[in-house]
């Protein structure tokens, strides 16, 4: 009520100063124009009777000058009509025109010989007198004077303030009456049903995940309290993880527990991330710059760790609009609604990103190490892009951490094989920790690659390399004592090259849990509607459009499980949420054509007027669309040929907080090694996949909880904090040379 009242008085005043300078400017333009319309008036008379007057004053007729003035002496509000001689003497006037001298100065007049008007007042009353010199050739015979009666134009200025006023309570009036209904209908409103929403969410009563107002003025607080339910939601659910633990003396890593076990850690060092892969994208749209997270399990994972450590991330700017966002360091606070932590952009070439990126990487590193029938490419000129791109990045990081002693580097996958031999070769106090998210493959397969020996020393020189699985440290350890000299130490698993050691370790990689409620089946109904689908039992996968996820041999396995069991035909959709990535490749491109032409093979032969087997989806999707089917979905395919851990199978199990679903696993995973409730496949074996669907499709309810309650229980006991935890813990306890930090 108080902002009503506060509100509305404030409206009233500025109307009312509104309405007062505009009622001033109208009083003042009336009174100049009546004031002038009368004095026009005067002076037609005047010379009207300029030309009775003359020759009667010439001839020096008193009675006749009295004729005259009379006879003119009764017009509209005309007081009267004086003449006087050349002296200033009265020699004739109207009879209501009296004491003449008080009303003009005809000395003065005749003096100037020029006419004069202006307003008097007189008893009360307002009078305009108008004066004129009666002349004769060069002879003057006197003065004329007209006296009009000028109460009129008050009156009227004073009508014009009036009506005036009147309008301004009516507007007032109508303005407090429709600010009341504005406020209430539109502002209080809302406002009561955000607070209550909000006090249910406080008293813990089940809320729906939006805000209940949808007016354009409420977006901003509507968005920021969606914020608010999240951030209240996971601290209440870790809170709540945290109670039961303590319970039975079990112990649950969050993202707080990691800001705090890295503060004590890094001890007011620095940490710096490196990685290929920015976090946030910033495109154009239109004249609008629009913030996008990339597909990628690097960001999915890393991307809460960061957010927990609140470090410096330095990645390739690959957005159009990146430049335009960073400040004059090329940094910007992201993620943009929440900044938490810094991200630094490097800048790179076309040239620079073909031979880097898509050549030397993507075209022989990745192929090489994922062993997927896919020929490793390998070019000199990609070589050298390679290592000029590592070099760039290496002066980035070394920028960032002039002024720090001893800070942290943990640089990301195998974008950077040489960049920790570069760092550490300029700061040797510097911890550096690299993390290789793909496989490592057996030391015959490195030796494909012509620069093994120049890879495997950069990568030497990190203090920490990280694997997600043990079979890859085994393999780097056999490739290192094939390759180069130095020293194996296998039951600590460190390498020795010219007396700087670095250790090999297993680090599972893993997800952030999914805090967010489920909102149950009246979601899946609206998904599968927007989706076109009909009431149908559906399976999900998600992936990268690459030639190592499989994709071809799970659509065979689908085609399969339609022939060997008919039963399930329209009874079940399978949907493939693909994200092209690297068509820039020709096996990339080539490999988008046939899993096109698979699809529509399959879709064709069984499909119905109403139903379709396979539902591709071939876009990239946010994090919400892909949790939205993770729970509507029965059953996940992840059928990789080869992969390092792979988080979509995780990712999967932590999004089904109902405990129902299936998940199906591929045995060449990293993730197969730890979730062994999954139902393990070879995604080779088209029957063995098919029945595997069948199965979890016909699984009962209580086997289902089973599982995924032991496979969310591993998920849960080791998330992504702790996997960062474990990385940061034995990274900072790295020995290092003590050095001053090298000159920039």
């Amino acid at each position: 009520m108080k902002i009503s009242l506060r509100l509305i008085v404030s409206l009233v005043v500025v109307l009312t100063a509104a309405i007062a300078l505009f009622t001033l400017n109208q009083t003042r333009r009336e009174y100049d124009r009546l004031t002038n319309d009368l004095s026009r008036r005067a002076q037609l008379l005047a010379e009207s009777l300029q030309e009775a007057t003359a020759p009667v004053l010439a001839a020096q007729n008193p009675s006749a000058l009295k004729r005259i003035v009379d006879k003119f002496g009764n017009r509209e509000r005309l007081t009267g009509i004086a003449v006087f001689d050349p002296a200033g003497v009265l020699l004739a006037a109207t009879s209501n025109l009296t004491n003449t001298a008080s009303l003009l100065d005809v000395p003065a007049v005749l003096a100037s010989g020029e006419d004069r008007a202006e307003l008097v007042d007189r008893d009360g009353h307002s009078l305009h007198v108008y004066a004129l010199p009666l002349v004769d050739g060069e002879r003057v015979l006197g003065a004329l004077a007209v006296v009009h009666d000028a109460d009129y134009i008050r009156a009227r200025v004073k009508q014009i303030w009036t009506d005036n006023f009147f309008h301004l309570l009516t507007y007032a009036f109508a303005i407090a009456v429709t600010t009341l209904i504005v406020v209430r209908w539109s502002i209080a409103g809302p406002i009561a049903r955000m607070a209550e929403w909000m006090q249910q969410l406080r008293l813990g009563y089940d809320t729906p995940g939006k805000p209940p107002v949808h007016e354009p003025l409420f977006r901003p607080l509507a968005s920021e309290a969606a914020r608010m339910v999240t951030s209240l939601t996971q601290a209440r659910a870790s809170a709540e993880q945290e109670a039961r633990l303590r319970q039975s003396s079990e112990s649950l890593w969050t993202a707080e527990r990691l800001k705090e076990f890295v503060r004590g850690r890094l001890q007011g060092r620095a940490f710096v991330l490196v990685s290929n892969r920015e976090p946030y994208v910033h495109t154009r749209r239109g004249k609008a710059i629009e913030c996008v997270v990339p597909a990628s399990g690097l960001v999915t994972a890393l991307e809460p760790v960061m957010r927990a450590c609140e470090g410096l991330w330095v990645a390739h700017g690959s957005g159009d609009a990146d430049a335009a966002t960073v400040d004059e360091d090329d940094r910007v606070r992201v993620p943009p609604d929440e900044p938490a932590y810094t991200l630094k952009r490097v800048w790179l070439t076309k040239e620079e990103e073909e031979g880097y990126y898509y050549g030397f990487a993507n075209e022989g590193l990745w192929p090489l190490c994922h062993i997927a029938h896919t020929r490793p490419v390998f070019r000199s000129g990609d070589w050298a892009a390679y290592q000029a791109v590592n070099a760039k990045f290496a002066a980035a990081v070394l920028s960032e951490i002039k002024d720090s002693v001893e800070p942290l580097v943990l640089v990301q996958d195998y974008h950077f094989a040489l960049l920790p031999r570069l760092i550490k070769a300029a700061r040797p106090d510097a911890r550096v920790g690299l993390f290789w998210h793909i496989p490592w493959p057996n030391a015959e397969a490195v030796a494909i690659c012509p620069w093994q020996r120049e890879i495997l020393d950069g990568m030497l020189g990190a203090d920490l390399i990280g694997f997600h699985i043990q079979f890859h440290c085994n393999n780097f350890l056999d490739t290192i004592d094939r390759v180069l000299e130095c020293r194996l130490d296998r039951e600590r698993f460190a390498v020795t090259r010219e007396s700087h050691t670095t250790l090999v370790r297993p680090y599972p990689i893993s997800v952030a849990p999914w805090e967010t409620p489920d909102p149950g089946p009246r979601d899946r109904d609206a998904l599968l509607k927007e989706a076109g689908l009909p009431a149908v039992r559906i399976g999900v996968g998600v992936d990268r459009i690459d030639y190592t996820k499989g994709l071809l041999e799970r659509f065979r396995g689908i085609e399969r499980l339609f022939e060997k069991y008919p039963e399930f035909r329209e009874r079940f959709v399978f949907v493939e949420l693909g994200a092209p990535s690297r068509t820039h490749i020709p096996r990339y491109h080539d490999l988008v054509s046939e899993i096109d032409a698979e699809v529509d093979r399959i879709n064709w032969r069984f499909r119905t007027k109403t139903w379709s087997p396979i539902l591709f989806l071939k876009q990239h999707h946010s994090h919400r669309e892909i949790l939205r089917w993770y729970r509507a979905a029965e059953v996940c395919l992840v059928t990789s040929l080869h992969d390092g851990m792979n988080l979509v199978a995780k990712e999967y199990v932590s999004a089904r907080q109902d405990g129902l679903g299936a998940l199906i696993l591929s045995v060449f995973t990293g993730a197969s090694r730890e979730m062994t409730d999954a139902l393990i496949v070879n995604p080779y074996d088209t029957e063995q996949l098919a029945d595997a669907i069948r199965y979890a499709l016909a699984m009962p309810p209580d086997e289902q909880r089973r599982r995924m309650l032991a496979l969310r229980e591993q998920i849960r006991s080791y998330n992504v904090y702790r996997w960062a935890a474990a990385l940061v813990d034995d990274l900072s306890q790295v020995r290092v040379t003590s050095a001053e930090p090298a000159p920039p």
